[in-house]
């Protein structure tokens, strides 16, 4: 059995105890710490793809939300 590398890992959502999948990309920044073109990252499942993004949006952070490579969300 091997060790799984990075490249092998599944991408996580970045809500507070979520081990789903994430599919969603949320890209942010805080206007008051970082300059304008900086982008974070927050992973999203389905299920946590609102309410992270209303985390962000309420704070005037969110900038953009893209659907991660592979994503069922690309399919269809």
């Amino acid at each position: 059995m091997s060790t799984p590398t990075p490249a092998d890992e599944v991408p996580i959502c970045s809500a507070r105890g979520c081990r789903a999948p994430a599919v969603w990309a949320l890209r942010w920044n805080n206007p008051r710490l970082h300059v304008a073109d900086r982008r974070k990252t927050w992973l999203a499942c389905p299920d946590h793809r609102e309410s992270l993004g209303a985390f962000l949006d309420a704070r005037g952070f969110l900038r953009e939300v893209e659907a991660m490579p592979e994503s069922p969300t690309l399919e269809g």
